[in-house]
């Protein structure tokens, strides 16, 4: 079975946002960690199951919502295996994250 890989930068947002989950419930961070697993494992598996959304990235990006959390996984769906470029929470202007260098 093929996982998804994680870009540093990826990997950093998720470092991220398990320190600041911590803080207060560290269940809810190892369930995230768990989450963002068993979804890199889905799109591995199944790269174009995330919605493309031509306003916020040209395809092959494509985004999934991450269940329970409000997260979005943006990853390169054409790379073999897929590559996941960020981790985003929600909240965050994600046209202008994307735009960063």
């Amino acid at each position: 079975m093929s996982v998804a890989t994680l870009s540093p930068r990826a990997r950093n947002d998720l470092l991220a946002a398990i320190r600041w989950i911590t803080k207060d419930n560290p269940a809810a961070a190892r369930a995230l960690r768990e989450a963002v697993a068993a979804t890199a494992g889905r799109i591995g598996v199944h790269p174009e199951i995330g919605m493309i959304r031509p306003d916020l990235a040209d395809p092959p990006y494509r985004f999934v919502a991450l269940t329970g959390f409000p997260y979005v996984i943006v990853y390169n769906s054409q790379r073999v295996p897929p590559r996941i470029l960020r981790i985003l929470h929600g909240a965050q202007d994600i046209p202008e994250v994307l735009r960063e260098p």
